[in-house]
């Protein structure tokens, strides 16, 4: 692959990213407007503690979307923020590392991903493989699930 061909499959990656995340915080907020309205529904009755249950159950649903909704606008964010114009010699942010049947893209924890018919794992650069991935470099072993493999190629 060529050099251009590798930075272009990086931006296929980052957008496929930014897609995802995009539909996940618009579902987030769906989710959130549909909580609101159906405590902007619930009557109070005469079994005011039932009402009163309610309306908590559906504030507390509604906070919990909210911060994942905030989760997701950081992950955006971050996302956004990664170049994926530079060809590493390592793994940092905006890398792609191949190994053996397994693919790691470091950029937004979005997990197992399929893109362009490839599985690729989507990493956080915070998170502990892509940690563990640092400083390595084509041909170094990489233990994962209990299975050591040889790094093919990163860019």
């Amino acid at each position: 692959m060529s050099p251009s061909e590798k930075i272009h499959f990086k931006n296929r990656l980052k957008q496929f990213g930014l897609s995802l995340i995009g539909q996940r915080i618009a579902a987030a907020k769906e989710a959130i407007e549909q909580v609101q309205q159906a405590a902007n529904q619930e009557e109070k009755s005469s079994a005011g503690d039932k009402y009163e249950t309610g309306r908590a159950m559906g504030h507390l649903q509604k906070d919990m979307l909210a911060r994942q909704s905030a989760e997701q606008t950081k992950e955006l964010a971050n996302l956004h923020a990664i170049s994926i114009e530079t060809l590493y010699p390592t793994p940092a942010a905006g890398a792609f590392v191949s190994c053996q049947g397994l693919s790691f893209f470091i950029a937004a924890g979005l997990g197992r991903q399929v893109v362009d018919g490839q599985t690729v794992y989507f990493l956080s650069p915070q998170a502990p493989l892509a940690r563990a991935l640092e400083n390595k470099k084509a041909g170094d072993l990489l233990a994962f699930n209990s299975t050591d493999l040889v790094i093919l190629e990163i860019y």
